[in-house]
């Protein structure tokens, strides 16, 4: 017998809607600091995974513990990010601009590593998001070694990211935190979508034959 689950209507996608929408407010206002872009970013994406196990998002007192205890690590990582976004946008600037030889080929290159990096990111919040907003280093590893196993999954994360970034310049600030929630979510949905990571292998113990 089989189940049958009720009809999503459009009340249910306003709803989801609004949701991502508020996500992403307090997204943004946890990242004003800058510093806290790692820790706000995680703690968003453990409740978007809660969202996708358990149906519900988590209460208030949990995400500002989940916050709380992102905030040791996420500030390094925050640190490490914020550098290197701006030393590759200096570095787009100054080929597209001529400041810097190359021409075409070098600005198309550093396009594709800039596109590469930011869905590598991506995918990582999502990875971090499914231990609770903490482990940045183990996330990291984790998807180093998925994504050669799952090239479509990252470039389509990496889509998504870019999409996200231009979208950010075009639309009115008022704006960019609901997109913020939207990309998020995109990405999760991405990484859903994905094939899943081959298990890593496990050195068999060598079988010693027993002489006859």
């Amino acid at each position: 017998m089989t189940v049958e689950h009720p009809r999503r209507d459009w009340r249910d996608t306003l709803r989801e809607a609004t949701d991502l929408a508020l996500l992403g407010f307090a997204l943004c206002l946890a990242a004003l600091p800058l510093l806290t872009v790692a820790p706000a970013v995680a703690t968003a994406s453990a409740a978007l995974h809660d969202r996708s196990v358990t149906g519900g998002w988590p209460d208030v007192r949990t995400t500002v513990v989940r916050f709380g205890r992102a905030l040791p690590g996420g500030l390094a990582v925050s640190a490490v990010g914020l550098l290197t976004a701006a030393a590759l946008a200096a570095d787009l600037l100054a080929l597209a601009t001529g400041r810097v030889p190359g021409g075409s080929p070098a600005l198309a290159g550093t396009a594709v590593v800039v596109a590469a990096l930011l869905g590598y990111a991506g995918l990582v919040a999502v990875a971090v998001g499914r231990t609770g907003g903490r482990g940045w280093r183990a996330a990291a590893r984790e998807v180093a070694r998925g994504c050669p196993q799952r090239p479509g999954t990252w470039a389509a994360a990496a889509g998504v990211c870019c999409l996200a970034g231009l979208l950010a310049v075009l639309v009115t600030p008022v704006a960019v935190p609901i997109l913020a929630g939207y990309a998020l979510a995109a990405v999760h949905a991405v990484d859903a979508r994905g094939p899943a990571l081959a298990a890593e292998p496990v050195d068999a113990p060598a079988i010693r034959s027993e002489p006859s």
